[in-house]
C-alpha cells in the first residue's frame, strides 16, 4: 500500500518532488500561501490543495512524510512544525542557514521520534560514486590537497521574490553550492582552519556575496580551495571536485559533477561510468544534476528499514555548520 506524502512550497522544486513521489507514492496534500501555485499543483496531482501548512497539518489524519520546498529561511519552522505533527521530514537543502536553527530541528525530531532527512542528491552522481568508493577503499592513499570550482551563472533577472535575500536565501554558498560543501565533508571529513575572501561584483541589488575564495586545512592533514562565483559570463561553466593523493588524481568536473574529467590511479583503469541524469532545467540556467528518483527511492527504503544509509539531518547540519564557518572566517 503506498505511504500518503505532502508538499509544502509548489514552486519548481516542489512539482519536481511530487513528480517523483507519484511514481512510489501518494501526493496526498500539497500547500502554498500562494494559492494558485498550490491549486496548480493539487489539481495535476488528484491531491488537497491549502493555502496555509497550520490547516493542512491540521486536516490530514493519514499523511507519513512531508517534503519541505519552501525558500532556505523557511525549512526550520516548516520542519518543526510538521515533526511536532508526528510526521516525518525530507528537507530540501540546504537543511537550514543557521546552526541553531539545526540544532533546533534535530531536538524536534529526538522528540517526536520522527525521521528528519535532507536532499543529497550530487551523491548520486556516477562520478561522486566511483570517487567515494575509492577513497573509502583507500586506493588514492593519503590526500594531499584538493580543489573544489563553481563556476556558475545567475543573471540579475533570477533573484526575485525571496532569493537574494539574507534571511530566506541565506547566500549563494546555501543555494548554489551547498551540495559541493556537503561532498567536501563526505568525502574528506571535516574542517580544521578556513580563510575566505568574499564579494559582490555583478548583483547590487542581493544581500550577499556573488563570489568567493575560500581556503581549508581538514581534519585528516590535506588542504584545499573552494573557488565559487555565479558571474561566468552568459552561462554555466564548470562544477568540478579535483583531489591530489599519494597514489592518484581524479578530476570530476562538467557542469555539475556530472564528468569524469581525469582519472589517474595507480594499478586501475579508468572506469566506465554508468549514464546519469540530465541536469535539473529552470528556464534560463540549469542546477545540479536531477537524481530525485533515487532520492526517493533511498528515502522509502530508510523509513522502512533504520539501518539503510540515506541523508541524514545531522550530515545536513555539518554542511550548515562548514558554511556558517565559511561566512563567519576572516
Amino acid at each position: 500500500m503506498h505511504k500518503n506524502f505532502a508538499i509544502i512550497g509548489c514552486g519548481r522544486i516542489g512539482w519536481r518532488h511530487a513528480e517523483q513521489i507519484s511514481q512510489l507514492a501518494n501526493v496526498k496534500a500539497v500547500c502554498d500561501i500562494v494559492p494558485a501555485k498550490a491549486n496548480d499543483l493539487a489539481t495535476h496531482y488528484k491531491a488537497t490543495p491549502y493555502h496555509q501548512f497550520e490547516e493542512l497539518l491540521a486536516a490530514e489524519q493519514n499523511l507519513e512524510l512531508v517534503s519541505i520546498c519552501t525558500p532556505n529561511g523557511l525549512h526550520a519552522p516548516h520542519a518543526i512544525q510538521a515533526l511536532h505533527a508526528g510526521l516525518h521530514v525530507l528537507c530540501e537543502k540546504p537543511l537550514c542557514i543557521s546552526v541553531t536553527e539545526g540544532n533546533a530541528m534535530l531536538q524536534a525530531a529526538k522528540i517526536a521520534k520522527r525521521k528528519l532527512f535532507v536532499v543529497k542528491q550530487n551523491r548520486y552522481n556516477p562520478p561522486v560514486i566511483v570517487l567515494k568508493k575509492l577513497l573509502d577503499e583507500r586506493k588514492l592513499g593519503e590526500i594531499y590537497s584538493f580543489q573544489i570550482n563553481c563556476f556558475w551563472n545567475r543573471p540579475v533577472e533570477y533573484y526575485t521574490d525571496w532569493k537574494g535575500s539574507k534571511k530566506l536565501d541565506g547566500g549563494t554558498l546555501f543555494t548554489q553550492f551547498s551540495h559541493f560543501i556537503d561532498l567536501l565533508y563526505w568525502l574528506l571529513g571535516d574542517v580544521e582552519v578556513v580563510k575566505k575572501i568574499t564579494a559582490n561584483k555583478a548583483h547590487p541589488a542581493i544581500e550577499f556575496e556573488d563570489c568567493g575564495a575560500v581556503l581549508f586545512n581538514m581534519t585528516n592533514g590535506a588542504i584545499g580551495s573552494l573557488n565559487y562565483t555565479v558571474n561566468s559570463f552568459e552561462k554555466n561553466m564548470e562544477g568540478s571536485f579535483t583531489i591530489f593523493g599519494e597514489r592518484g588524481t581524479v578530476k570530476i568536473g562538467g557542469q555539475y559533477l556530472n564528468k569524469l574529467e581525469y582519472f589517474n590511479v595507480a594499478g586501475m583503469e579508468t572506469p566506465i561510468l554508468e549514464k546519469g541524469s540530465p541536469a535539473n532545467g529552470y528556464g534560463y540556467y540549469q542546477g545540479s544534476m536531477s537524481n530525485h528518483d533515487k532520492v526517493y527511492q533511498n528515502l522509502l527504503m530508510a523509513l522502512d528499514d533504520d539501518s539503510h544509509v540515506f541523508a541524514s539531518a545531522a550530515e545536513g547540519l555539518k554542511t550548515v555548520e562548514i558554511i556558517e564557518r565559511i561566512y563567519n572566517a576572516s
